[in-house]
């Protein structure tokens, strides 16, 4: 979706990405933050927030795509290394179903693709780990709770502490996850 907005940028915006950065560059005050900067763009030159926010990640380097994958992973854990031995356990499962899965690290978390999205590994808080799955019109049971709300891009979750908590049960729930995502 971004690299959408990226290619867009000049047709919607009247600039490319490239002269929106240079523009905000020169502008910029020292030490200025990345909300100031969004603000100045939507203000000073009727960006969109999107845009706005895109030009201001991608001057920054802050994005995920300006990071490669093992540091995006290590950015994650970074105060929850506690929690790295459950992401490494999945890991281990998932990489035994097959070729056919896509692991994209974002910032927060980890989305796993086969033609389709079907999970998000993520480490929610320094004690929780959260297994969210798409599972669309599955009864939560068990340990397979619903994540309320509407926009939400998964549907259920599992919450796991440890990683002797990366039971068969888990597995059965991600692997089902897996099998729908075709």
């Amino acid at each position: 979706m971004i690299d959408k907005m990226i290619e867009n940028m000049p047709a919607k915006t009247g600039k490319s990405l490239t002269e929106w950065m240079q523009l905000l560059n020169e502008k910029r005050e020292p030490g200025a933050r990345h909300k100031e900067l969004v603000d100045m763009l939507m203000k000073d030159h009727n960006l969109g927030m999107n845009y706005a926010d895109i030009v201001v990640h991608k001057l920054n380097g802050t994005d995920s795509g300006s990071m490669d994958s093992d540091e995006l992973i290590e950015r994650q854990y970074a105060g929850k290394e506690n929690l790295r031995p459950i992401y490494d356990a999945l890991m281990f499962h998932i990489l035994s179903l097959g070729d056919d899965i896509e692991i994209a690290p974002k910032k927060a978390y980890v989305s796993l693709r086969r033609k389709k999205q079907f999970a998000c590994l993520k480490p929610a808080t320094r004690t929780r780990f959260e297994l969210e799955l798409i599972l669309k019109g599955q009864e939560p049971k068990g340990i397979l709770q619903l994540i309320p709300g509407a926009g939400a891009m998964c549907t259920h979750k599992i919450n796991i502490e440890t990683s002797d908590q990366v039971s068969r049960e888990v597995l059965d729930w991600f692997e089902l996850a897996y099998s729908k995502a075709i």
